[in-house]
């Protein structure tokens, strides 16, 4: 029974065949919120004529039109191959049988180019009818995890799109059965050891979980693209936006105050790599998994500042670089999905 309120709302997703042209979303994560919204370039009259003070409304046009916005969710242990794959612009399209029903995914920074998502969003309003908005052509320029203590980690997006319609019907959401969200006591952090890459995969070996109690971790990636690709010819439409400059992920650790464990890497220009693992529930062949590998990470500001009797914190903030050798970055899913991302 419809409810009339945001109980209602859907989001589903799904990968383009080409750029800008939409196709019939096919996943539907649960969310907390979305912003996707229809930009608009208006062009105002400013010629003179007289006896007329006031801009008439006959010239005014919509010039440009373009979409924007952001999807929140929670981290999931099925679904999340299709957004990873989007975020990195890595290279997958099918899992990898790892044993029994436990299958892989490893994703890294690959190429933007020619990808898209569709994304529809179902908004009720309080009569209970949900009305659609197809977004096409949606790039994802930006992403952030976040992980607070006693909480969910959750996942943000940051979409840029080409269009937006009410005209096209709402898709019937379809939920994977047996998606069960990662959580806070779920997670390990791991600093140091070496790294190698064998086979596309990489690893850390020795690495040492950090003592320190942290409360917080985050980690943002952002992908700069031009998103002005308006021309002539387009119908104020833009044409795909394209990299543009160099990509970037940063961090930050809300943690006690410990100076040979973190603090020390920030003063002595330490690089280490780091390791964020969410282990779920076990499935045959292994468990349910949600691995961020950064190779190589600078510890860029560190504050450890006495604002009272109460244990001493340190907010430290991270950037992500390049050693040479190894991916920038990767996201290793394992899961039970045996499908295309």
């Amino acid at each position: 029974m419809a409810t009339g309120s945001g109980l209602d709302g859907q989001v589903g997703f799904a990968t383009e065949t080409t750029w800008g042209t939409a196709v019939t979303v096919t996943r539907f994560p649960e969310f907390n919120s979305e912003s996707l919204k229809k930009e608009v370039t208006w062009l105002e009259p400013a010629g003179l004529r007289v006896g007329t003070k006031a801009k008439r409304v006959s010239r005014i046009r919509q010039s440009r039109t373009w979409v924007s916005g952001d999807v929140e969710l929670d981290l999931v242990t099925l679904g999340m191959g299709m957004l990873v794959k989007h975020m990195l612009g890595s290279t997958v399209t099918t899992t990898t049988l790892v044993s029994g029903s436990a299958y892989k995914q490893v994703h890294t920074p690959g190429n933007y180019v020619g990808l898209g998502l569709s994304v529809q969003v179902g908004r009720p309003e309080p009569s209970g009818t949900v009305r659609p908005f197809t977004f096409a052509g949606c790039k994802v320029t930006g992403w952030e995890f976040t992980l607070e203590d006693n909480a969910y980690p959750k996942l943000k997006l940051s979409l840029d799109g080409k269009s937006e319609t009410t005209a096209t019907g709402l898709a019937v959401a379809a939920y994977l059965a047996g998606a069960a969200a990662f959580d806070f006591s779920q997670a390990t952090l791991k600093l140091g050891g070496v790294v190698t890459t064998t086979a596309g995969e990489t690893s850390i070996a020795s690495g040492v979980t950090v003592a320190t109690i942290v409360k917080s971790f985050s980690l943002s990636g952002a992908t700069p693209m031009a998103t002005e690709r308006f021309g002539i010819g387009n119908a104020g439409l833009k044409a795909e936006p394209l990299e543009n400059d160099i990509p970037t992920n940063t961090g930050s650790l809300g943690a006690e105050f410990n100076r040979t464990e973190l603090y020390d890497l920030y003063a002595n220009n330490t690089t280490t790599a780091l390791q964020m693992d969410l282990t779920g529930a076990a499935i045959t062949g292994g468990n349910y998994l949600f691995s961020i590998i950064c190779p190589a990470v600078k510890l860029k500001a560190a504050a450890p500042n006495v604002n009272g009797p109460d244990i001493v914190q340190m907010s430290t903030d991270f950037e992500v670089y390049n050693d040479e050798t190894n991916p920038t970055i990767q996201i290793k899913i394992v899961s039970t999905e045996s499908s295309t991302i």
